[in-house]
C-alpha cells in the first residue's frame, strides 16, 4: 500500500472501530436481540437436566385436579386439607404462587349473605360459633411454614405490610438499581399474619416477552420485598435476615463506582446477582417428575417420599389459569415451574452470570483484535482475508460457547463478530478495490434502460447505482387498454406492434410532461409514477393531471383511427383505457438482482394501484383514484365507493375526477348532493332511499355514470336478498385483484 493510500485506510480503520464502540455503548435494540438470541441459543445446545436430588417439587392444580374437584378457586377448606397433607407428609416448607385476596364465597358466614333473610335465619343456627373456611385455612398455614404470593403494582392505594425478614445492606445503596413499586395486591389479612414468608411473583420478561431471568428482590417504596422464591428459600432455612451486597462492599471491588447489586445472601447461601438484583436462569427443560398433581395429595394416592423433606411450591399449570410464560426452551411454561427451577438453580448452587465488566470486556476485545486484523489484511491476499476474517468470528462464537458451557459466564459473540465483520468487509473493499472494478460497475449500471431524469441523478449522485433503494411518497399511475384481446384478434402482428406503439408514444409523452417517470411497459399497460427519482412536491396533482390528459388523449385518438378505418372500409372499434392512481409510501430505487436490476417501485400501495386501475371497468370509469391521492389532488372528485380489496384488511375510499365524467358544471351541481345522499343511504342499509337517490342522479343526465349506477341498483337487490351483517361497514368486497 502506497504512502498516499495508507492514510485513508487508517481513518477507515479508525471510524469502523469507533463506530463499533459508539454502537456498543449505545447498545440498540438489534443488538439486545442478537444478544439474547446467542445466549437462548447457548441454552438449548446445553440444557440442563433434571435432578430428582434436589428437594424441590410441585403440587400442581392441573386440569386433571379441576376436573375433579372444581374449577378454581376451591374452598379454603380444601386447601387446608391440601396444606395439612403436605405438612403430615413431611414437607419442609410450602410455597402458593396464587393469591388469596378475597374471602372464601363458599364459607358458611359469605353464604349468608346471599340469602334472604328468612333463610339466613334458618342457617343462623346451624352455623354459630363455626370457624369461616378462611380462620381454618390461616390455622394450618400458621402451624407449619409457609410461604404466599404477592403481586407488587403501582396502586399506592393499596396497604404494604410490615416484611417477615429483616435486610442488611452492605457497601452502596442498590435501590437506584432494583425495580421499585409502590404498592401490592395483597392476601387476606388473617392469611399474610399466619405466613411465615411473603413473596412476589412479578415477573421482568425481555422485549420479546421471553422470562430469561428471575428476580430476587423488589422495592416497595422505602422498603424491600423479596420474590417468592428467594423468600421461600429464606423460610426453608429458618432464615431471618437477607443481606444485600452492592458495589464497594468488603469485598467487591468496582473501583469507586456504583454498579448495584453483586450478590444476595441467605441464610447459609451466597447467590451472585445482576446490579438490578435479578438472577440469570439457566433453565431445563419441563420434567413430569417434578409435578404431583393436586388432587393425589387431597386424596393421599401419592408417594410420600416425594414430599419428606422437600420444598413444595404449589401452583397451576392449567391453561385456562394463565400463568403461563415463555423461556428460551419452552413457549409456555407454568409460572410456578419458573420458581421451582429457580429454586433448583439456587440450592444446587449453579452459577450463570454476566458480570458489570463484559461489556467493557468486549468492547476491548474488539479494539485489539481489530487492530492486529487492520495491520495483517494489507499484507494478504483477498481470499486469505475472507478466510482469517472467518477464522475470528468462528473462534469468537466458539469461545463464547465454551465460557458458557464450562465457567457459566455470558459473553456475547453477536457484537464481537459484526464488528469484526464489518472491519474485514470494510478493509478488503477499501484495499482490493480496483479500475477495472469501477469499469465493470459502470457498464453494468448505464447498460439498463432508464429515462433521462434517471440518467441525471445518478451522474449526479452516483452512489445511487448500488443495488438498493429508499422508502418514499410516490403516486402510482396504471393504465390499461380496455378489450385488448379482442382487438388484438383482428390485427396482424406488425398491425398490432403498429397499433401498441401509436398508443402507448402519445401517453407516455403526456406522462413525462407531468414530471412522471415510467417504470416500466407491460404488453398493452404503462406502470409510472411521481416524486421520484426528483420531488415532485404536488405529485398526486401531476399525476391527475396527466389522467385527465390521457383520457382527453384518446378521444383525439379514437377520431382519427376512426377516420382512418372508414376511409379503408373497415368497422371500427372504439379503443378505451382505464386508469388507476394512488398514492402512498413505497420503496423506490435499483430493484433486482446483482446481475441486472431496474430502476422501480415496490410496496403495498403499488399493488393497490394495480387494483384501482382493475376496479375502472367495474365502475365504467375511465380515471379512478385512491383516498391517499384524492388528499392531495387538488381537482374536483366524485365518491365511488368504500372497497376492501383483496389482500387488504381496511377498506379504501374510491373516487373518480369530475372533469374525467364529460359533465357540464350544471349537470354536476344538481348530480353532487344527490350522489352522495345515495353513498350514506347505501352505507346506512337504507336501500328504499338509496333506489330513489339513483333516481334523482340519473335525472341528472350524466351518461357516463350510467354503469355505476346500474353497479349500485345490482348490489342493493342482493342485499335485499341477502342483507349484510350487523356490523357492516358500508365497504364492498372486492374477490378478485
Amino acid at each position: 500500500m502506497t504512502a498516499w493510500g495508507r492514510w485513508p485506510y487508517i481513518i477507515l480503520v479508525a471510524l469502523v472501530l469507533l463506530g463499533a464502540t459508539a454502537l456498543r455503548v449505545a447498545d440498540p435494540f438489534f443488538l439486545q436481540a442478537l444478544r439474547l438470541i446467542a445466549f437462548d441459543s447457548y441454552q438449548r445446545l446445553d440444557p440442563q437436566d433434571y435432578d430428582p436430588e434436589l428437594p424441590v417439587r410441585i403440587v400442581d392444580i392441573d386440569e386433571e385436579s379441576l376436573k375433579r374437584i372444581g374449577q378454581w378457586p376451591w374452598a379454603r377448606t380444601t386447601v387446608a386439607a391440601l396444606l395439612q397433607n403436605l405438612f403430615a407428609s413431611g414437607a419442609a416448607t410450602v410455597a402458593f404462587d396464587v393469591l388469596f385476596t378475597e374471602p372464601d364465597q363458599t364459607s358458611p358466614e359469605q353464604v349468608m349473605k346471599r340469602l334472604t333473610p328468612e333463610e339466613a335465619k334458618l342457617l343462623e343456627p346451624l352455623i354459630a360459633g363455626r370457624k369461616s373456611h378462611d380462620e381454618t385455612m390461616a390455622e394450618i398455614v400458621a402451624a407449619a411454614p409457609t410461604v404466599l404470593a404477592t403481586v407488587l403494582n403501582d396502586n399506592e392505594s393499596s396497604p404494604s405490610l410490615p416484611p417477615k425478614a429483616g435486610f442488611a445492606v452492605a457497601g452502596d445503596d442498590p435501590g437506584p438499581f432494583v425495580p421499585g413499586f409502590t404498592g401490592r395486591s395483597n392476601n387476606l389479612p388473617i392469611l399474610e399474619d399466619a405466613a411465615s414468608g411473603i413473596g412476589a411473583v412479578n415477573w421482568i420478561p425481555d422485549r420479546d416477552q421471553v422470562v430469561r431471568r428471575l428476580p430476587l428482590i423488589f422495592r416497595e417504596g422505602d422498603s424491600w420485598a423479596p420474590t417468592l422464591a428467594m423468600e421461600t428459600l429464606r423460610v426453608a432455612q429458618g432464615a431471618s435476615t437477607y443481606i444485600l451486597k452492592s458495589s464497594n462492599a468488603s469485598g467487591e471491588s468496582s473501583f469507586g463506582a456504583e454498579t448495584g447489586l453483586n450478590n444476595i445472601k441467605v441464610g447459609a447461601i451466597e447467590i451472585p446477582t445482576n446490579p438490578d438484583g435479578a438472577l440469570l436462569l439457566q433453565f431445563r427443560p419441563s420434567n413430569p417428575d417434578a409435578f404431583i398433581p393436586a388432587w393425589q395429595v387431597l386424596s393421599g394416592e401419592f408417594d410420600q417420599n416425594e414430599i419428606d423433606g422437600k420444598i413444595i411450591l404449589v401452583g397451576s399449570s392449567a391453561a385456562g389459569l394463565n400463568d403461563l410464560q415463555a423461556t428460551p426452551l419452552d413457549a409456555a411454561l407454568p409460572g410456578v415451574e419458573i420458581q421451582a427451577q429457580a429454586l433448583e438453580h439456587l440450592i444446587a448452587g449453579r452459577s450463570l452470570i454476566r458480570p458489570d465488566f463484559t461489556v467493557a470486556l468486549e468492547i476491548l476485545f474488539v479494539l485489539v483484535v481489530g487492530v492486529i486484523l487492520a495491520v495483517i489484511l494489507p499484507r494478504i491476499s483477498a481470499g486469505s482475508s475472507a478466510f482469517l476474517g472467518g477464522v475470528v468470528i468462528a473462534g469468537v462464537f466458539l469461545g463464547g460457547w465454551l465460557c458458557y458451557r464450562y465457567a457459566g459466564l455470558l459473553l456475547d459473540p453477536t457484537y464481537p463478530a459484526l464488528a469484526i465483520f464489518a472491519l474485514v468487509g470494510a478493509a478488503t473493499l477499501y484495499i482490493y478495490r480496483s479500475v477495472e472494478q469501477q469499469r465493470a460497475e459502470v457498464r453494468r449500471a448505464f447498460g439498463h434502460y432508464v429515462s433521462p431524469a434517471v440518467v441525471d441523478e445518478l451522474i449526479a449522485n452516483p452512489d445511487r447505482l448500488e443495488l438498493g433503494g429508499e422508502v418514499r411518497e410516490l403516486t402510482l399511475l396504471f393504465c390499461d387498454v380496455r378489450n385488448f384481446t379482442s382487438i388484438s384478434e383482428k390485427m396482424t402482428a406488425h398491425e398490432l406492434t403498429q397499433f401498441i406503439n401509436g398508443l402507448l408514444s402519445p401517453l407516455s409523452e403526456i406522462i413525462l410532461k407531468h414530471r412522471g417517470t415510467i417504470d416500466k411497459y407491460m404488453g398493452d399497460a404503462i406502470m409510472a409514477f411521481w416524486n421520484a427519482p426528483l420531488e415532485d412536491p404536488v405529485h398526486a396533482r401531476n399525476a391527475s393531471l396527466a389522467a385527465l390528459e390521457m383520457s382527453a388523449k384518446m378521444v383525439e385518438l379514437n377520431r382519427e383511427w376512426k377516420s382512418q378505418a372508414e376511409a379503408e372500409g373497415r368497422t371500427y372499434q372504439p379503443v378505451g383505457i382505464g386508469i388507476g392512481i394512488n398514492s402512498g409510501n413505497c420503496c423506490v430505487g435499483n430493484l433486482g438482482s446483482t446481475v441486472r436490476f431496474d430502476y422501480s417501485a415496490i410496496g403495498d400501495d403499488v399493488n393497490l394501484a394495480s387494483r384501482v386501475e382493475g376496479l375502472s371497468k367495474v365502475y365504467g370509469m375511465t380515471i379512478v383514484i385512491g383516498e391517499s391521492t384524492f388528499a392531495g389532488v387538488g381537482e374536483p372528485a366524485l365518491e365511488l365507493d368504500l372497497i376492501r380489496v383483496k389482500g387488504r384488511s381496511q377498506p379504501s375510499r374510491l373516487y373518480t375526477l369530475q372533469d374525467a365524467l364529460a359533465a357540464t358544471g350544471e349537470q354536476m351541481k344538481q348530480l353532487v348532493p344527490d350522489h352522495e345522499a345515495m353513498l350514506a343511504a347505501y352505507r346506512a342499509c337504507d336501500w328504499e332511499g338509496a333506489m330513489s337517490a339513483i333516481a334523482r342522479c340519473r335525472s341528472a343526465g350524466v351518461a357516463t355514470l350510467e354503469k355505476f349506477y346500474a353497479l349500485y341498483e345490482s348490489r342493493i337487490a342482493a342485499w335485499r336478498e341477502n342483507p349484510p351483517p350487523p356490523d357492516w361497514d358500508g365497504a364492498f368486497t372486492a374477490l378478485e385483484k
